[in-house]
């Protein structure tokens, strides 16, 4: 017959467990809002916050900065746009609209990426002359028209990337 001292022991471990396991499913990610704008949980991330910048953990490392995507998943949407192109009729808008996006976001990562921009100073460099080709002008016939710079800038940072596969592994 177990007392009630174990009893007791165990249902109270039991009840931490559970509390920990609930707060644990409650916390989203980061970029999780309310339709006000508010962080959700924002009292619980903010301790667990707070006891990561003490003591930074070697998963925390290497994450760029909230609200920014790491270098890898936007790498792997930019490749992905080597499965579409020009040649299917009415999808080359939005495939060249892509493609500067995606640069364009990758662009950000790389900025924000704990290695720093030098780290990525080829594939920024060629980002930028992109940029500035463009301009301001974004419609269709820029992108047409910017076509080969476009994708060759894709295909440039798709080299350098493979010769750096610690940043999108």
């Amino acid at each position: 017959m177990i007392d009630m001292r174990a009893r007791h022991t165990f249902g109270a471990s039991i009840l931490v467990v559970t509390l920990a396991s609930f707060l644990l499913s409650c916390s989203g990610s980061p970029a999780d809002t309310s339709s006000d704008g508010q962080t959700p949980g924002r009292g619980v991330r903010s301790t667990a916050s707070a006891a990561a910048t003490e003591e930074p953990t070697p998963e925390s490392t290497g994450e760029p900065s909230p609200g920014v995507e790491k270098v890898r998943d936007v790498f792997a949407r930019l490749q992905a746009t080597y499965n579409d192109g020009c040649t299917t009729p009415g999808n080359c808008e939005y495939f060249l609209g892509r493609v500067r996006d995606e640069l364009g976001s990758l662009d950000e990562a790389m900025k924000a990426d704990p290695q720093g921009a030098g780290h990525f100073a080829k594939p920024l460099a060629w980002i930028a002359r992109l940029r500035a080709e463009l301009g301001d002008d974004t419609s269709f016939a820029s992108l047409k028209r910017h076509q080969g710079l476009l994708t060759g800038t894709r295909d440039k940072i798709n080299s350098w990337m493979q010769g750096h596969p610690e940043d999108y592994r």
